[in-house]
């Protein structure tokens, strides 16, 4: 049997977390001593995923239940040989008719015609086997129908896979998001604190107002609100990684926010995967293939059905006079009349056909519309993060030359202020727009089904952020 799209999704998901294991870009494991927290770079997280999901155990044992009626399914044109023993109490009654002895048996008192009347206990085991020669079709439409439904649940597995990455994806990066911020927010706290003492020793020396010296103390506490926000951000980020990888400890991650800076390929590069390997279109198609094999199914209920079959008596000495001591033979059996009505089977059957195909169609296009968004969503995300690198550069200067201006008297403690938090909003903005690539190219892999291959854009980034 060929292998399935959903196996050979599973195989590539494998081999590129072992192939980014292995390069110098991912970190290994390892465990934060002085925390007590578990370091994962992103191909060990995604490692640890693969094998503590239950979502994917659960989609791993339908497959296997799949597989396993599948195999069941092949023994449909083997004998079937079955014993039957019955321990029984009859009376038999049997009329002779002598014929043309009938006078001479007369003259000896013999009546004719003869009675014979059998009343006892039998045990009565016989073997029979029985063979399939021919069923119209419906013994391979069941045998196909199994091996659809097998693809339909590596399909499903594909789908399980690609949903439990990306939302790994969305609980690992979202962290890292969440500790960028609190990053930014504790450098704007320090930054505000070191400014505001500052402004005590210049108030001290008479060249600060008692005002600008509140204003730094407004400030102060507002980046420090800002930054306790933020603190629990990443408490609650921390709980969902570590409850996704189903894992007591927090989780240290050791991946950063990254961009690429090359455009990816184009959009009909991801269209063209979507169409030949999304889960959700193979489950479709097997969805599809196991409806026209329902439809093979009920057609053949109209075709006469061959068969070959054996019978052995087991215990000849207990057999009556009817029965056989053994008997082999082939056997035709057609259904005159059904209450089933077969018409309307047949009708239903194909109405589920086309119900598949009208579904493969509607996805189809919507996978397309879907690969169209979110390949632009990637890109501009892309350009934005490339944006804010001018904004970057333009704040630290803006932020050194009201310092400087500051402490010459040419400058307010506001205008240090306002500096100070706009180079924090850009770095912040800077982030999320790191984040947003992140979240924008797994959602582009997977509606084109190649969920798998995020390590590879992981490992070829040209800008990452670390905290």
């Amino acid at each position: 049997m060929p292998i399935s799209p959903g196996r050979r999704f599973y195989a590539r998901l494998v081999q590129s977390v072992l192939l980014a294991a292995a390069t110098s870009f991912i970190f290994p494991v390892v465990a934060d001593a002085t925390t007590g927290a578990l370091a994962l770079d992103y191909a060990a997280a995604q490692q640890r995923l693969l094998s503590v999901s239950d979502a994917l155990a659960g989609s791993r044992s339908q497959v296997e239940s799949r597989r396993q009626l599948a195999e069941a399914s092949r023994s449909l044109s083997y004998p079937d040989v079955s014993i039957d023993v019955r321990q029984m109490r009859f009376q038999k009654s049997i009329e002779l008719p002598l014929g043309s002895l009938a006078p001479v048996a007369e003259a000896y008192g013999i009546p004719s015609p003869l009675e014979f009347e059998l009343n006892d206990w039998r045990t009565r085991p016989i073997v029979t086997a029985t063979m399939p020669v021919w069923t119209g079709g419906q013994i391979s439409a069941a045998k196909a129908a199994a091996d659809a439904a097998v693809d339909e649940a590596d399909a499903l597995l594909s789908r399980a896979l690609q949903s439990e990455t990306v939302q790994l994806v969305e609980a690992y990066f979202g962290q890292q998001l969440a500790q960028q911020v609190v990053s930014v927010r504790r450098e704007v706290r320090d930054g505000l604190l070191q400014h505001y003492r500052h402004a005590q020793k210049l108030e001290g020396e008479g060249f600060a107002t008692r005002a600008q010296l509140l204003q730094a103390q407004v400030a102060v506490d507002a980046a420090e609100r800002e930054l306790l926000k933020a603190e629990n951000d990443v408490a609650g980020a921390r709980a969902a990684l570590a409850g996704l990888l189903r894992s007591e400890q927090p989780v240290t991650t050791l991946s950063p926010l990254f961009v690429g800076s090359q455009m990816l390929e184009p959009v009909e590069h991801f269209v063209a995967a979507a169409m030949s390997q999304h889960p959700g279109l193979a489950q479709l198609r097997a969805v599809g293939e196991q409806a026209r094999q329902k439809v093979r199914a009920e057609q053949a209920n109209w075709k006469p059905k061959v068969y070959v079959f054996g019978q052995y008596d087991l215990k000849r000495e207990d057999a009556l006079l009817t029965d056989s001591d053994w008997a082999f033979g082939v056997g035709v059996s057609y259904t005159l009349f059904s209450n089933k009505d077969r018409n309307r089977q047949v009708g239903a059957a194909r109405s589920q056909q086309l119900q598949a195909e009208y579904g493969l169609r509607d996805t189809a296009v919507k996978l397309e519309i879907g690969v169209a968004r979110a390949w632009l969503a990637v890109d501009s995300a892309r350009q934005q993060f490339a944006l804010l690198q001018s904004s970057l550069a333009s704040a630290e200067e803006n932020l050194r030359l009201q310092g400087l201006s500051f402490q010459e008297g040419q400058a307010t403690s506001l205008d240090v202020i306002d500096a100070r938090l706009a180079l924090g909003k850009t770095r912040i903005e800077r982030a999320l727009a790191a984040w947003q690539f992140d979240l924008a190219l797994i959602q582009l892999l997977d509606v084109s089904g190649q969920t798998d291959r995020f390590t590879d854009y992981l490992r070829q980034a040209d800008q990452v952020l670390t905290p």
